[in-house]
């Protein structure tokens, strides 16, 4: 019984220097858990980053000057963001109100695609 703790206690503080045999097997160990090892075992089922929309969102700031004044519905802002960003395709796929300090609206922040 004391061999076998003392040998557990060994390999558990690892007291071996790098030219034992037994550094030697547990690099064997190693390579073959990483090679060996079924990929399977590392799937946890969930979509890897790169499936999501090929084109993500952009965020644009439209602010309003003088020739924008009030709320704006979504065709209206659609057409001054294509005019602005100078994408006849861009779509909105939603948009926020923004104001000032004193509740003025002052830009809207729109997500295209």
């Amino acid at each position: 019984m004391g061999l076998l703790l003392r040998s557990l206690k060994s390999i558990f503080f690892w007291r071996y220097g790098r030219t034992t045999w037994q550094y030697d097997v547990l690099c064997v160990l190693i390579l073959a858990f990483i090679f060996l090892t079924p990929k399977s075992w590392f799937d946890n089922g969930e979509l890897p980053l790169a499936v999501g929309h090929q084109t993500p969102l952009t965020r644009v700031y439209l602010p309003l000057n003088e020739g924008l004044s009030g709320e704006l519905d979504r065709s209206e802002i659609e057409s001054r963001v294509r005019l602005l960003t100078g994408k006849p395709d861009a779509t909105v796929q939603g948009f926020r109100p923004r104001v000032d300090t004193l509740g003025n609206l002052v830009a809207y922040e729109v997500d295209i695609r």
